[in-house]
């Protein structure tokens, strides 16, 4: 079932909030997945995805003010923005998500009204989308020459060289969004983002989250990812390789999966076993894992997360103390001794005490045997000599 849904006349509601034109795809009953574009572009950048989604989902989509199907608006706050867009919802529980703007714009009601959420997607968005000078500077550029000085600017950006070169007619596509675009209200929504940022807040969202970064963003670097990964709790950060600011398009196959495994009810576990495997190991740690990921070991990151972080370190049996005390032993016996400093330094933080993780090791002098004690006692020496240090 789909529906296009332009709304009433005129661009505002009787609140003042912008209206959006929206379209509804998916089978009567399914759970509500609301979707926003990224600025610049409408409601059909989601295309790549929709085959997969509305298998499961009912998907509502919108465009921005003066973008695609909705009329043009002036003077746009943040707030006005995600108001707007909760104003299409009838639903009490819906997940929401978003490509760059409509990711923040969905963060940002995942963060207002968090009992409401049920997943949450962030596709190349950001907590704060860099300094407001720049943002305002363009829409005083956009108000002045239209939109057309932008684009070649803009394309840039949203795919790499590669794509560019190898697929003119994706491209050309996304273009066509950009050409329809009103530039007054491309500069408001300029001035909108501007004035957002929402890492204070990022700590009040509950629902899962999943934020996927493409590799060589130069409008959401994977900074920005690592940012929001860090800051909700539980987030899963997916970083796509070749892509950069369109992911979704640019590697629509690699986006496509990761959004349908967060959705498809094991959100709560993954976002459980990032948020243990964090405070365990460490944000540097984890960080590092999530940058190097490529498509081969991505599986393999999440058998880990969703397997080791939430199956087993989430079981209620033993406490983080007594685990630790376990992985301790099992690495001596294996002779894991790279993996066996990173759990000297997660024990540490598991509450144990360096005399603790001693009589640990003497332990496995008896039963793993002294040469295996011994290279044990080495790694854990020089990992809590760097740690006081």
């Amino acid at each position: 079932m789909s529906s296009d849904l332009p709304g009433e006349p005129g661009p505002t509601t009787a609140s003042g909030r912008p209206r959006l034109h929206h379209r509804l795809d998916g089978p009567a009953g399914a759970p509500l997945l609301v979707l926003g574009p990224s600025l610049g572009t409408s409601l059909e950048i989601w295309e790549p995805q929709m085959e997969a989604l509305t298998a499961s989902w009912r998907v509502l989509r919108y465009d921005l003010p003066g973008h695609g199907g909705s009329p043009p608006a002036a003077d746009l706050t943040f707030d006005a923005l995600a108001g707007a867009v909760l104003d299409l919802v009838d639903e009490e529980r819906f997940a929401i998500g978003g490509i760059s703007l409509g990711g923040a714009i969905a963060a940002t009601i995942a963060a207002e009204a968090p009992h409401r959420v049920t997943h949450l997607v962030m596709c190349c968005s950001s907590a704060r989308f860099g300094e407001p000078g720049p943002w305002l500077q363009r829409a005083a550029a956009v108000r002045r020459d239209g939109m057309r000085p932008l684009m070649q600017t803009l394309l840039g950006r949203w795919f790499t060289a590669g794509t560019a070169e190898i697929d003119p007619a994706r491209l050309h596509w996304v273009l066509r969004m950009l050409h329809g675009v009103d530039p007054e209200s491309y500069a408001a929504c300029c001035e909108a983002i501007a004035g957002y940022d929402l890492t204070a807040r990022l700590g009040a969202i509950t629902a899962p989250a999943l934020v996927v970064a493409g590799a060589d963003d130069p409008a959401t670097p994977v900074e920005h990812a690592l940012t929001l990964a860090r800051g909700i709790p539980g987030a899963l950060l997916s970083v796509v390789p070749e892509a950069a600011h369109l992911a979704s398009v640019e590697r629509a196959e690699t986006v496509t999966s990761a959004i349908v495994r967060h959705l498809g009810g094991d959100g709560e576990r993954r976002a459980a076993g990032t948020r243990t495997r964090r405070e365990v190991l460490g944000d540097a740690h984890v960080d590092r894992a999530v940058a190097d990921t490529t498509a081969f070991t991505a599986d393999f990151q999440e058998f880990i997360t969703r397997y080791a972080w939430d199956g087993i370190w989430n079981r209620p049996g033993l406490d983080r103390r007594a685990r630790s005390c376990v992985t301790l032993t099992a690495l001596v016996a294996g002779g894991h001794l790279e993996e066996l400093a990173m759990h000297v330094r997660a024990a540490l933080r598991n509450g144990l005490t360096p005399d603790e993780i001693k009589e640990v090791l003497l332990q496995t002098a008896v039963y793993c045997g002294v040469p295996a004690a011994n290279a044990a006692f080495a790694v854990a020496q020089r990992t809590l000599a760097e740690h006081t240090g």
